[in-house]
């Protein structure tokens, strides 16, 4: 049973004022000294556990080495199903993207052109604005009708994978407004990425293809009852989420370990070989797309992703420059611990106007949601105009510029980056340094502080970094679809692209290759601000295809997390708490050790009987709002007038009977299969002992242990002896455990009238399939919108088919590290708490083990003692 999301019991307190901390944590609510977010409890968890009952053994039963394999092979086409259906998602995206920019830009850079002579640039800003305020205006407009579709979407994905239930996050709908949200945010002149919502979109696909069917499509579906789990789901969105990155930097396996890295508590290495085999799907088909479509030679995979870095390579007339060197690692050093402070200065201001946003734009109307975006779009296209006519320099163009060259090489693309700078505001054989880097997508942008032949002045990145650095952060955040991983290599790139123009005029070294340090000032960046270190090497080491730019990346990456870590989270950590998503880390904190299971578990408990009444079940259901219920029996010491007189209880005490394992029982079962065996003296030795005891049918073994007073737990004190005035509650468990049944299963039983009389036997039952069982996954009715009027509240439902029989337990005394690490690697859900005499004394779920629970129960800890 949950507690307002999977927990157990939610109590009312007092005014808020008189709540403590602990129970502010409890509740989820805002802690006003410290201004932080606590965990909400209306998330649900999801359940990667198998639940093992008969239904899903006759699946096993049934299941022979044909269909397995079968099945497998399914898996394995649906995986590469999704890689395509993702690739294809970016190719829409980018090419989309593509066409607008280029038509918003060959308008605006002829109407400055002309206008420079004829003093009307006042007229190309009001055309470059109403460009840009339409395609912000449809992109925030799409952002309404699906909120979740808002903002990059890899918090949510990030929490999916962590095993929390994010509505919404993976629909159809949610989709289609990202991704047609994401194409006129990028071409709307926001900074803002496509990279980003690209995983969220492949997470989707992920998510809904296996199903064949989609709420907002409700008219097509297809009798496909397979992977209708949430184990199968997470899967299937582990591969989506690494396919969207794989899409959007041509880096399959910086996708598997994104995917890995960021988010999946469960990992295998089957599902290693499908989440890679999807990122290769998706970055081919998207590969093979692209390179048709723009260079018009099918088949010759010369663009792997939607963000390119190009060649890095020097000057075949420069004999003594490097890609760089071993003295090069001290400033890369450097620049980790500067684009460390960077990145944590980033996400404290992007809280800080999260926060505000929280207080004071989302509670009033979502016209204002649209307002905000619209003045961040006003204000960021009258900078970068003004920025480019007045700020910018006019710099001496590079006598190595290449042009009209149609070869297909990457080579080729890095070299002919030159084509994209801007001649605004300057005389021949100039250009504009600044429009160059404002007035060109940021993808072209970024290629021109790589691999740029000419110059950039250092006031001129200053100013850009600056510009970019404030607005970007402005921008993250507001009711758009938008991605953050481009406009931190963007930002990071003028960074190193400055250092680097230092080092050659101040400090005279001029053999420094200056693209180097751009990528490293961009890796450097975007390490402070999202805090990735494993993946993002492996994807930044792909985008560049030069495996030799590996110790740099990585020792900056490194140096840059560590920096960012001192201060504060990275910045999808800070959005996920700012949500107040219960997300589990990695492991607790040694001092945690200091706390039990049961320090930290659940004890309200409401629980089921094996063979219940309907009218209690609906009772249950509709006064609680948990979402698992422990199936339990009670020991009761007048048990055979009851069997004689009730058939309901009489059920249940049978059951419980047939379920209790005593040594005394399971030693005679291995007596008799062991006077099978051919030793004559084995054989007598069972005879000898089956003589002691009495017959088994006449033997009522639960009576016998009351009778003998046997203690529950041994005598750990020789000078004590049990003592006759322990009461019966004190000897034996009230409560015997039987498993767990949840509330979907239930209210599934409910909807389709499985049930039987008093007067017949519970053999009389109906059964129900799995495929039955499943049917309605993932949005199971809820209970108040069932028709009941057709059932008899007296009759009686028989959950012990249905129930998991077995879930993983744990003791009351076990370590919270160890409850953590179970909890998590598995995948659960619930976890109940089970004494030694197999009493359920408690339960666990997810929200009982989020780091502010438990510093606040070490904190009452620390009080008790």
């Amino acid at each position: 049973m949950a507690r307002c999301g999977d927990g157990l019991c939610c109590c009312c307190c007092g005014e808020r004022e008189s709540r403590t901390p602990e129970e502010l944590t409890i509740l989820g609510e805002t802690h006003e000294e410290e201004d932080e977010i606590l965990p909400r409890k209306d998330y649900e968890s999801l359940d990667y556990d198998h639940c093992i009952n008969d239904p899903y053994l006759e699946i096993l039963e049934s299941m022979d080495n044909k269909k397995a394999q079968r099945y497998e092979a399914v898996k394995w086409i649906l995986v590469f199903a999704i890689g395509v259906c993702t690739g294809l998602v970016g190719l829409f995206v980018d090419f989309f993207v593509q066409l607008f920019t280029q038509l918003k830009f060959r308008v605006v850079q002829s109407s400055v052109e002309e206008c420079t002579e004829k003093g009307c640039l006042a007229l190309s800003l009001l055309e470059l604005l109403g460009f840009n305020l339409t395609f912000v205006f449809l992109a925030s407009l799409l952002a309404l009708i699906q909120p979740v579709a808002a903002g990059s979407g890899i918090p949510e994905i990030k929490c999916y994978l962590n095993g929390v239930k994010v509505p919404g996050v993976v629909r159809l709908r949610t989709v289609v407004c990202k991704a047609m949200g994401v194409l006129f945010s990028v071409a709307g002149g926001l900074f803002v990425g496509k990279e980003g919502p690209m995983i969220h979109s492949g997470a989707v696909v992920g998510a809904g293809l296996p199903q064949f069917q989609s709420i907002s499509l409700r008219k097509i579906q297809f009798n496909f009852p397979y992977f209708r789990s949430d184990r199968d789901k997470r899967d299937f969105v582990s591969a989506g989420a690494a396919a969207g990155v794989a899409a959007a930097f041509g880096a399959p396996i910086g996708g598997t370990l994104f995917s890995l890295e960021e988010g999946s508590s469960f990992w295998n290495q089957r599902l290693t070989w499908k989440v890679l085999f999807c990122s290769m799907a998706a970055t081919f088909t998207l590969n093979f797309f692209r390179s048709g479509i723009q260079f018009g030679s099918w088949g010759s995979f010369q663009l792997p992703g939607l963000l390119n870095f190009g060649e890095f390579k020097c000057s075949e007339s420069d004999k003594k420059c490097h890609l760089w060197t071993a003295v090069d690692l001290g400033f890369f050093i450097l620049m980790g611990i500067v684009g460390g402070l960077l990145g944590a200065t980033f996400n404290c201001l992007n809280k800080r106007l999260a926060k505000y946003r929280m207080r004071n734009v989302h509670p009033k109307p979502k016209l204002v949601r649209v307002l905000e975006s619209l003045l961040v779009s006003l204000t960021t296209t009258v900078v970068v105009f003004v920025a480019s006519m007045i700020l910018g320099e006019c710099r001496q163009m590079s006598s190595s510029r290449h042009s009209g060259n149609d070869t297909l090489s990457l080579q080729d693309i890095s070299e002919d980056v030159n084509s994209s700078i801007k001649t605004f505001f300057c005389p021949n054989e100039t250009y504009n340094d600044m429009a160059t880097l404002f007035f060109n997508p940021q993808e072209s942008a970024i290629l021109q502080l790589f691999h740029q032949d000419g110059t950039f002045s250092p006031v001129t990145l200053s100013l850009f970094f600056l510009l970019y650095f404030l607005l970007s952060c402005w921008t993250y955040g507001i009711s758009v679809p938008s991605g953050l991983f481009v406009p931190s290599l963007l930002c990071g790139a003028a960074f190193g692209r400055l250092v680097a123009n230092l080092l050659k005029s101040y400090i005279g070294l001029d053999h420094i290759y200056s693209g180097t340090f751009a990528l490293i000032g961009a890796a450097a960046f975007l390490g402070g601000v999202v805090r990735m270190t494993i993946s993002l090497t492996v994807i930044l080491i792909e985008s560049t295809n030069e495996i030799t730019y590996g110790l740099p990346i990585m020792i900056t990456l490194m140096v840059a997390k560590w920096t960012g870590d001192f201060f504060n989270k990275g910045i999808y950590d800070i959005h996920v708490n700012l949500r107040g998503v219960p997300l589990l880390e990695w492991e607790t904190g040694v001092e945690m050790d200091k706390l039990r299971a049961s320090d930290i578990m659940e004890p309200n408990l409401t629980y089921v009987y094996p063979h219940t009444r309907i009218q209690s079940l609906v009772s249950i259901l509709r006064t609680t709002v948990h979402h698992a219920f422990p199936v339990v029996t009670e020991n009761r010491g007048n048990e055979r007038e009851f069997m004689k007189g009730n058939q309901l209880i009489s059920n249940n005490i049978k059951f419980k009977k047939s379920s209790i394992l005593t040594r005394a029982g399971e030693q005679r079962k291995r007596s008799q299969s062991m006077k099978s065996y051919p030793s004559s003296e084995l054989r007598n030795m069972c005879d000898e002992h089956i003589a002691t005891e009495e017959p088994p049918e006449k033997e009522d073994l639960l009576q016998q242990m009351l009778e003998r007073r046997y203690t529950p737990y041994p005598n750990l004190y020789p000078d004590q002896s049990p003592s006759e005035e322990w009461t019966m509650e004190e000897r034996f468990r009230p409560l015997t455990f039987h498993g767990l049944i949840l509330r979907s299963q239930l209210v599934t039983l409910l909807d389709r009238g499985v049930c039987y009389s008093e007067s017949q036997s519970s053999a009389s039952q109906p059964r129900l399939s799995h495929a039955e069982m499943s049917e309605d996954y993932p949005r199971y009715p809820d209970i108040h919108d069932l028709d009941l009027t057709l059932l008899n509240p007296r009759m009686i439902v028989d959950v012990t088919p249905y129930m998991n029989p077995s879930p993983f337990t744990v003791s009351p005394n076990t370590h919270v590290s160890q409850v953590f690490n179970l909890f998590r690697t598995m995948g659960l859900r619930h976890l109940p708490v089970v004494n030694a005499v197999g009493e359920v004394v408690g339960i666990i779920t997810r929200h009982n083990l989020t780091h502010e629970f438990l510093q606040a129960r070490l904190r009452q800890h620390y009080q008790t003692i």
